[in-house]
Parts: structure tokens; C-alpha cells; sequence
């Protein structure tokens, strides 16, 4: 993306000093200088203008404005930073309410409750697979699902959601 990152991934760079250089030598550095700074400073403007017209207004208004892009980055975070156990709560409720409708297909269903088990672990709540396919077994419904139910109960063997997505389509 023409380096559009770059202020995010480098400070800004910083100017060099004359200490012990001859005219050719800080001429030379003060010229890589200047070519490294257009470049951040290019990217620097580029990044906020696209960060700033990806958030809502409504959002945008409640961030101080900054003239470095990983800093306006870092008060985005920081903004979001408390909602993340709110987020959370949100996802283990939907979770533990989320049962299959059949409106959908059983993979989409076993796909969108895999999704928000992913979503936890962003946020430090690891669920192992083993109680994810468990979890999901509870989301289907008994009188359509019970006979698969109770034969996955009897077998021995444990499946991941691989497995599990396979045997119910």
C-alpha cells in the first residue's frame, strides 16, 4: 500500500547532528534525512485521513485530534480499551442463548458460535475445543438433534469442530 503503514510501524525520524562530520558527509545524511522524513510525513497524513474517514463521527468527535498517526492510533485503543469486558459479557450471553433455528445451514450456525468463541480468546477467555463442541451440542435442538446427541455421548472418542461440522451436515 505504497508504504501507507510506515508512520505507524517507525517514529518519526530524527534529524542528524554535525558532531564530528565533514560538509560532504552531513550533506549526504541531512539529504537521506529529509528523503526518510517526506516519506513518514507522507504516510503520517495518509494513515490519519484513512483512520479518521473509517470512524463514525459520532466516534471521531470523542478522539483528541493528533498530528502523529500512532498516537491517534493509541487513543483509539484507548478508548475501546473498557468496553472489552462489556464485549465480552455481551458474547458469553449471546453464546450461552444462541440456539439453531434451521434457519440457516448447521454449519453457518456451528461457524458463527466457533466466530464468537474466537472473539474470547482475543480477549484472554481461551474455551478448549473439546467444550466448544460440547457447547455447541447444547445449541441444537433436542427433538431434530437427540439421536445424534446421545450416539456422540456413547462413542469414546472426542471430535474438534472439524469433525463436528462434518457429521452434522
Amino acid at each position: 500500500m505504497n508504504e501507507l503503514d510506515l508512520a505507524l510501524r517507525e517514529d518519526e525520524p530524527v534529524a542528524p547532528t554535525a558532531e564530528g562530520d565533514n560538509d560532504a558527509t552531513l550533506a549526504a545524511r541531512i539529504a537521506k534525512y529529509e528523503e526518510k522524513l517526506g516519506k513518514w510525513e507522507r504516510s503520517n497524513r495518509l494513515a490519519i485521513k484513512v483512520m479518521k474517514n473509517n470512524i463514525t463521527p459520532a466516534i471521531r468527535g470523542a478522539i483528541p485530534t493528533l498530528d502523529n498517526a500512532k498516537k491517534y492510533l493509541a487513543n483509539i485503543e484507548e478508548q475501546f480499551k473498557s468496553s472489552s469486558k462489556a464485549e465480552a459479557s455481551t458474547l458469553i450471553m449471546k453464546m450461552v442463548s444462541t440456539k439453531y433455528s434451521g434457519s440457516t445451514g448447521i454449519r453457518e450456525h456451528i461457524m458463527m458460535m466457533v466466530d464468537m468463541a474466537e472473539k474470547l480468546k482475543t480477549m484472554d477467555m481461551t474455551i478448549s475445543d473439546n467444550f466448544l463442541v460440547h457447547f455447541i451440542m447444547t445449541s441444537l435442538p433436542s427433538p431434530k438433534f437427540e439421536v445424534f446427541k446421545v450416539n456422540y455421548n456413547l462413542l469414546t472418542e472426542t471430535w474438534n469442530v472439524s469433525e463436528l461440522i462434518a457429521k452434522c451436515v
